[in-house]
């Protein structure tokens, strides 16, 4: 296990090709170089940042990257975006981060400037920062605050997940070994940089190794089958949904194509699965088209990677036993462990865990018990690894690889003037994992359609948060305690 931060790391990587994008290739040497000068831009003068919180807005690829490096570099606290989010929830992210500075890329600085109309921060671009002189000393320490990803909790407002140099180069350590990266892998990225999966598994894998991460932009399923088919790729990380469009774009190719597409793809040395659950219809698909059976891993934004199937041995429908340095077990509503072979609430214990939530210490202290984070899922202990049976609260869904928080959308949706009650669950789909939906009451005398709602949610919501299913009920189910039955509302949609 290396342990330093992923900025010291860079130097040894040299001249070697760090990352291809749409504007070009570059190279370690340049990353750290154009990373350090926008750390001057940020310090502005100052010797350190001091944990200060640093918005990123980039897309995939050198500016993404060479923010990220900047803010560690200039001792700040990063906080990723995701650049398609609506105003509205970007602008609750800066400012629950009271961030003091956002670093974005040219093509952003029109929502920068939208941003900036909600919140107060001094904005830099990455072009125009990275021709400041670059730092020489770099502020980044082990134990300091690095990186906040939000996600969503049980009580419906996101939450600022706080990991350190330290967390983070745990992660990237066991994924080094477990999946055992070279120095001559290429992967090729498909993913969101405001989870853990996108930026951690992938982005600082890549980096940590010294290996190249294609970021080819917006998904596209024939573009990412042509680089899997091209003999230059050897990993590829995604999350089931993605598995299942890039299995439909095979369907509809000609027969060369999908022989063509087939053989290239497997000759990569590993494919992963994760961020929700991998239906094994899908894996058994999958192993159909490329000869490959995908490497289920489980884990969270407070853990990044917790367990994992392994090299060796992939067990379907299982996620695997705990990646090094990471200890998992399983107890009952009383906290004693459990036997083998019964369900339990999968505790988790290592140096890969968050260091807190954003200023919500009671949230915090929930989260642990005796030093264990509690994950809030329900797992067994089966043949030597561990399989998921759900989430112990039924207002997280994950959907498309996002996991989302019913009660937040909830929340939304009732400020609709014609919206009397709701209740939003999770309904079981092949391609997505589950399926946001909205069971509603209306208000006396109103009348909606689906299509109105989801204009209406894409206004306010991310994507992945707006039901693409509804049905209009005149109550909804509730208990004696007038508690919501939410068992009760997807039998709604039967």
């Amino acid at each position: 296990m290396d342990g330093r931060p992923i900025t010291a790391r860079l130097a040894g990587h040299g001249g070697r090709l760090a990352i291809v994008d749409p504007a070009g290739s570059w190279s370690y040497h340049q990353l750290d170089t154009e990373a350090r000068a926008v750390a001057s831009a940020l310090l502005d003068g100052r010797d350190a940042l001091d944990g200060a919180r640093v918005a990123v807005l980039a897309g995939a690829g050198r500016d993404f990257v060479v923010a990220l490096l900047a803010c560690w570099h200039a001792g700040a606290m990063a906080v990723p975006l995701h650049p398609p989010h609506p105003i509205a929830e970007l602008a609750f992210v800066v400012g629950d981060a009271d961030a003091e500075a956002i670093v974005a890329s040219a093509d952003h600085e029109a929502t920068v400037a939208t941003l900036s109309q909600h919140v107060a921060l001094r904005a830099l671009t990455v072009d125009e920062a990275a021709t400041a002189a670059p730092v020489e000393d770099s502020r980044a320490r082990p134990d300091d605050a690095a990186l906040m990803i939000y996600t969503s909790g049980t009580t419906g407002r996101p939450k600022g997940v706080v990991h350190t140099h330290t967390s983070i180069a745990a992660q990237v350590d066991g994924m080094l070994a477990a999946w055992a990266w070279r120095p001559d892998d290429r992967i090729v990225l498909v993913l969101p940089l405001n989870h853990v999966h996108g930026v951690v598994n992938v982005t600082l894998c890549a980096l940590a190794a010294g290996a190249v991460c294609e970021a080819p932009g917006p998904f596209d399923a024939v573009a990412v089958w042509e680089r899997l088919a091209s003999g230059d790729v050897s990993l590829f990380m995604a999350v089931p949904t993605i598995y299942a469009r890039l299995t439909a774009a095979w369907d509809a190719a000609d027969g060369k194509t999908r022989v063509r597409w087939s053989e290239g793809a497997a000759r990569l040395r590993l494919m992963v699965s994760g961020s929700a659950a991998l239906p094994v219809s899908t894996l058994e698909r999958w192993r159909q088209l490329t000869g490959h059976t995908l490497l289920e891993r489980y884990g969270m934004t407070e853990l990044g990677m917790a367990l994992g199937n392994t090299l060796e041995q992939r067990v379907p429908g299982h996620v695997g036993v705990p990646f090094p340095g990471v200890e998992a077990r399983l107890v009952d509503d009383a906290g004693a462990d459990v036997a083998s072979g019964q369900a339990g609430e999968l505790l988790i214990r290592g140096p890969n865990v968050f260091r807190e939530y954003w200023r919500r210490p009671e949230a915090t202290a929930e989260a642990f018990v005796d030093g264990w984070f509690r994950t809030g899922d329900i797992a067994v202990l089966d043949h030597g690894s561990y399989r998921l049976l759900g989430r112990s609260s039924v207002d997280i869904i994950k959907t498309g690889g996002e996991k989302v928080s019913a009660l937040e959308i909830e929340e939304l949706y009732r400020t609709h003037p014609d919206i009397a009650d709701i209740a939003v669950v999770g309904l079981d789909d092949p391609e997505w994992g589950e399926r946001v939906s909205a069971a509603i009451a209306l208000r006396a005398g109103a009348t909606l359609d689906p299509a109105e709602l989801r204009a209406w949610g894409k206004e306010r919501l991310a994507a992945a948060k707006v039901p693409s299913r509804y049905v209009f009920v005149h109550d909804l189910p509730r208990n004696t305690l007038g508690k919501v039955l939410k068992p009760s509302v997807k039998q709604l949609f039967t």
